[in-house]
């Protein structure tokens, strides 16, 4: 009695826990290495990436929080390489992983597939040994507006996936044409992507780090699914018809040692840590709060750098006018003191032009002498003439009030020194007229 008690009991237990964990486990859990590579995550990054080059780096980058495969087992987080292979339209975009130097992996594929008017059908298929069968994301198109220009704001009605509450945001095979990979990809200068890294020999930039728990994984995407869901969907048979003879037939992949893990359930104990999940839900948290510390220092740092600029360009045209003004004064200053020194000038030829007339009357040997005289005079008067110019000149690059200063009192200096010789030439016409 007691041991069928104690059976119905486990029996109890062991039934509300299976219901306990079915409740819990929805589509977001597969059971399967795929788990740790999110393709709406993969989506998601293709749709914001520009080339294929930037999307293979971002898709490895350890902040981006997407990659956290480790197929292998060395408990090391696998490189992902990115291969481009290209029939007519249509471009199979394959993710690939080395498993050893003679296994890979492929871990999904991209359908790119472009039609004569320039519609685009996406879908990213996850490999069957990772994914299960036919685990298809697709943008949510909206069917009835395939050819017409879609509104941006556009939502469907709010839908409950998985439990969540979300508006659903369709889209059309136009608005996926424009997006900037795909834009990249059917550009005429498009050189084709094959990524040349390989085993043992990846980018310099790059580094593996431990892989998480699936939880810890789980806890911080699950605060995306609300965008992901939104977005995206499952879609469960291929579009484009030559799926398999363009893509699995000639060129799929597959490693014998994946295949032996995954029946070995060898990749199970990534599901082993479940309290990790709140870590997995604080690391969102963190990252969101950071990002949003970021975006308002740049918001900030830019209104500044606004404002800065503003007072500069005031400055400037403040510094404008009064350079401007001061030219002005430069310039009449200049042209008052050329004016002086060619009125001293005049005053200087006359007064030389009356002693040399008067000194021709006399006899020859004073007139040769006067001659001399009056030449060296008019060298002197020349020399001291340009000198004036000369210091006119230099006193014109100081600036503006020391040039005023500096000019008035060389204008002084000169109607001084005109004054002076004046007075002795006129003391030379009376000494001379007392000699004759």
């Amino acid at each position: 009695m007691k041991t069928l008690f104690a059976t119905s009991v486990l029996t109890a237990l062991l039934i509300s826990g299976i219901t306990v964990m079915a409740q819990n486990q929805n589509e977001d859990y597969l059971g399967l290495p795929g788990d740790n590579l999110n393709l709406y995550a993969v989506m998601n990054l293709f749709q914001e990436s520009k080339t294929l080059e930037e999307f293979e780096r971002n898709l490895n980058d350890e902040n981006s929080r997407i990659n956290n495969l480790d197929l292998n087992g060395d408990n090391l987080i696998d490189y992902i390489n990115v291969f481009d292979i290209v029939n007519e339209n249509v471009h199979n975009i394959v993710l690939q992983v080395a498993i050893s130097q003679r296994e890979k992996q492929d871990i999904a594929v991209f359908t790119v597939d472009r039609d004569k008017k320039g519609n685009v059908l996406i879908q990213l298929t996850g490999d069957e040994e990772l994914y299960g069968e036919n685990y298809i994301i697709e943008p949510n198109y909206d069917e009835t507006l395939t050819d017409e220009t879609p509104n941006p704001g556009y939502t469907g009605n709010a839908r409950t996936i998985n439990g969540r509450e979300v508006n659903v945001v369709r889209t059309t095979y136009v608005e996926v044409a424009a997006w900037p990979l795909v834009t990249y990809i059917y550009s005429p200068g498009y050189v084709v992507w094959r990524s040349s890294w390989y085993w043992g020999y990846y980018p310099p930039y790059w580094s593996p780090w431990r892989p998480y728990y699936w939880h810890y994984y789980y806890g911080y995407h699950y605060n995306w699914y609300d965008h992901y869901y939104a977005c995206y969907r499952p879609w469960h048979h291929h579009r484009h018809t030559y799926w398999h003879d363009y893509y699995y037939k000639p060129h799929h992949v597959h490693s014998a040692t994946v295949n032996v893990y995954v029946k070995e359930g060898h990749y199970k104990t990534t599901y082993s840590r479940p309290e990790e999940r709140k870590k997995g839900e604080a690391l969102y948290a963190s990252t969101r709060r950071d990002d949003g510390n970021r975006r308002n220092e740049s918001v900030r740092v830019a209104d500044q750098n606004r404002r800065s600029e503003s007072v500069s360009s005031s400055e400037r045209t403040s510094g404008n006018g009064d350079s401007g003004a001061s030219r002005r004064d430069e310039s009449r200053t200049e042209t008052r003191t050329i004016k002086e020194s060619q009125s001293a000038a005049n005053v200087r030829s006359s007064a030389e032009r009356s002693i040399s007339r008067m000194r021709s009357s006399g006899d020859k040997s004073n007139s040769e002498s006067r001659t001399i005289s009056s030449r060296s005079s008019e060298n002197r008067s020349s020399s001291q003439a340009r000198s004036t110019e000369s210091r006119a000149r230099e006193t014109s690059k100081a600036s503006a009030p020391e040039r005023r200063e500096t000019k008035q009192n060389e204008t002084v200096k000169r109607e001084s020194q005109t004054k002076s010789k004046e007075s002795d030439t006129k003391r030379e016409i009376k000494e001379e007229s007392k000699r004759r």
